[in-house]
């Protein structure tokens, strides 16, 4: 009796016993090879997610990464950041557009239930950031801001002092 042939990395004693009857089969396909997910264009889909719902860690599940990994991203990447802030500020502009749609339009009776204080509340802690967003969005810069409110303020404060000495003058003049 010949001895039959044996599947590479399988028991030599296999062929001496009731495996021995099995036909040679061709070898088991490699399991495929892991894709590197830092090799992938995550960033696109998580930054579209992150744009129509303002939430981190559902843009993170949609990417098919950890929510640590895009926030890693974020600081070490300052372009992925102002992509990331971008995409957030649209965000808040479509919940306002949304929130302003159901309080001037009322709830779809057949819709799920939308938390408009929560929105609002939302929006109202976020007004900063969105208002720091769309400045640097429309190329504002931000210490000419500053400086022209601080001319202004001083502008302001000499009229006030002028007003003040015309007063008293006038006092001292009548008194």
């Amino acid at each position: 009796m010949a001895k039959p042939k044996v599947q590479p990395g399988a028991d030599e004693s296999c062929a001496e016993t009731a495996c021995a009857d099995v036909p040679d089969r061709e070898l088991a396909p490699a399991p495929p090879v892991k894709t590197n997910k830092s090799n992938r264009p995550w960033r696109p889909v998580f930054l579209a997610v992150l744009a129509e719902t303002s939430n981190v860690t559902a843009a993170a599940a949609a990417a098919d990464i950890p929510a640590s990994r895009a926030y890693k991203d974020k600081r070490d990447d300052s372009e992925f950041a102002a992509r990331w802030r971008e995409a957030l500020c649209e965000g808040y502009d479509l919940l306002e557009i949304e929130v302003l749609h159901r309080l001037r339009f009322g709830e779809p009776k057949d819709g799920a239930k939308f938390d408009n204080a929560t929105a609002l509340r939302l929006l109202s802690q976020h007004r900063e950031t969105v208002a720091r967003e769309r400045a640097i969005r429309d190329n504002a810069d931000v210490e000419a801001v500053r400086q022209s409110l601080h001319a202004k303020l001083l502008q302001i404060r000499e009229q006030v002092q002028k007003q003040r000495q015309a007063a008293a003058m006038d006092v001292s003049a009548h008194g």
